[in-house]
């Protein structure tokens, strides 16, 4: 059997929420926002153990306010995280040992995805070693230079928007977090650093429900796909 690990990196300021309370514990329909990627990798029979990553020093709220409260039992460590959300994803592979085949990774700040899509990036990164879920462009996307002109337009039919869970082989993704360290490298995402490898990363098809909480507008948009979705199970 395929033995699955998850990282769950939230250890951001959440600076743009402009509030006190760091994005990844305020409430949503009740339930901290980190619950919701959390209660989604414990249902899955595809995952064994999940590291969360957080800031440092509020380990210990994490597994109050979050673990115990929502009654999670597949939470194998609670970690520091780092600078950046690449140091904190390192930290959170130092944290699992060899023992595993695949490691997920998803954004503690996405709350909206299904197990379907999780269970989807995994057997896509058994095939190929490296997958992401993500979702076609809707709109034209263009590139621009310093000054903010326009110096070229990318083809919307060959356009994806990134989003997580991504999900890799173990030995690949520690060596390109390694490989990343030692030539100083940064990215926004895990899959990136695979690319730097020369490695290929497989789209797999994500939901546009899958929305990254940055802003308190994401919230509402949250807050109604939930109500929503509640409002269809009632019919």
């Amino acid at each position: 059997m395929v033995k699955v690990a998850a990282i769950v990196p939230a250890a951001g300021s959440g600076t743009r929420m402009g509030i006190k309370t760091k994005k990844q514990f305020l409430a949503l329909d009740g339930t901290p926002l980190l619950g919701y990627a959390l209660k989604t990798m414990e249902a899955s029979p595809a995952v064994k153990d999940i590291v969360i990553v957080t800031s440092p020093g509020e380990e210990d709220y994490c597994r109050t306010a979050v673990v115990e409260k929502l009654g999670l039992n597949k939470i194998a460590a609670i970690v520091p995280g780092g600078k950046e959300r690449q140091d904190s994803v390192y930290n959170g592979l130092l944290a699992l040992s060899p023992m595993y085949d695949i490691v997920v990774v998803h954004d503690g700040v996405r709350p909206l995805f299904s197990i379907e899509i999780l269970e989807s990036v995994i057997a896509a990164a058994q095939t190929h070693g490296a997958a992401t879920c993500a979702v076609p462009a809707k709109d034209t996307v263009k590139l621009v230079d310093e000054n903010n002109f326009v110096s070229g337009t990318l083809p919307r039919d060959r356009t994806w928007l990134v989003q997580t869970p991504q999900a890799f082989r173990y030995e690949l993704i520690v060596e390109a977090h390694r490989r990343a360290r030692a030539d100083n490298l940064l990215a926004t995402d895990d899959a990136a650093l695979v690319e730097f490898l020369g490695g290929q990363v497989k789209i797999v098809m994500g939901s546009y429900e899958n929305i990254k909480i940055t802003t308190p507008e994401d919230l509402d948009v949250a807050m109604a796909i939930i109500r929503a979705a509640s409002g269809l199970k009632e019919v």
